[in-house]
């Protein structure tokens, strides 16, 4: 087995069906993760009680308290992880397989150097599903994520300690803001699918505003860019263009030639 530990963390808010099925996806893992963090900032107990009254595994750990959001929650769960490797799994995301942890504590094995990987993930995009994700290119940073999914991320703890947690300035767009900021740590992109994403997240239902935060943070870190605003403007017009029925079978036609 590999020597790189791996610490998992799932935040979740009053969604319990779906943090059952991100636990059972953790639990089904051939290499399992020296702790799973979950990260309860529910309104209701329903979480908090199938926690505490359900067996769960000696590595599942929890904290159940009100947080500021989504960022604020990431953190929780970063700074109480020990493993050497941290992946973020959100409730109602899975593993798109048995074999993700330990095939990706392997790379980190065979590549010491490198400090962050990503890969893909499957999503329904137009009632289609879709196996997508594209490498990490620093000179395409002004696109925003541009395909580096950031359910596929997985990254050593050292990385946070040099380049701090994630901003709770940022409602949505917390993981292009933390891209921008470790844009210079050593990458590698691995052609696998890790992650079946889940679609109802608040990126995708804010999808606008997420593109209006880009810029901001964008230009946050590099200054004013003409590139980003016409690309952010550029994703604009493709998403309304994909809400009509003609945007819908163009898309379509497109994955087929694809």
């Amino acid at each position: 087995m590999p020597r790189e530990t791996i610490s998992v963390v799932t935040i979740c808010f009053n969604n319990l069906n779906d943090l059952q099925k991100t636990c059972a996806s953790v639990d089904a893992q051939v290499y399992l993760p020296i702790e799973h963090w979950i990260i309860n900032g529910s309104t209701n107990n329903e979480i908090e009680n199938w926690l505490n009254t359900t067996p769960q595994p000696d590595y599942r750990k929890w904290l159940n308290e009100r947080d500021n959001g989504i960022s604020e929650a990431f953190n929780k769960g970063i700074s109480r992880s020990n493993g050497f490797i941290i992946h973020l799994l959100n409730a109602g995301d899975v593993y798109a397989g048995t074999d993700i942890l330990i095939k990706v504590a392997r790379v980190f094995e065979l590549h010491p150097f490198v400090h962050w990987i990503s890969g893909k993930m499957k999503i329904k995009r137009a009632g289609h599903w879709l196996e997508v994700g594209t490498p990490f290119r620093k000179s395409k940073l002004y696109r925003g994520m541009r395909g580096v999914f950031h359910p596929t991320w997985f990254v050593k703890k050292e990385v946070y300690d040099r380049n701090g947690l994630y901003s709770n300035h940022y409602k949505i767009a917390m993981d292009y803001d933390m891209m921008c900021r470790i844009y210079e740590e050593r990458y590698a992109f691995i052609d696998k699918t890790f992650v079946v994403f889940d679609d109802s997240g608040v990126s995708t239902t804010n999808y606008l505003e997420s593109l209006k935060q880009n810029i901001e943070v964008y230009e946050s870190h590099f200054h004013f860019s003409f590139l980003c605003r016409a690309w952010q403007l550029r994703l604009k017009i493709l998403y309304y263009l994909l809400q009509t029925k003609f945007g819908k079978w163009l898309f379509k036609v497109k994955n087929k030639i694809d």
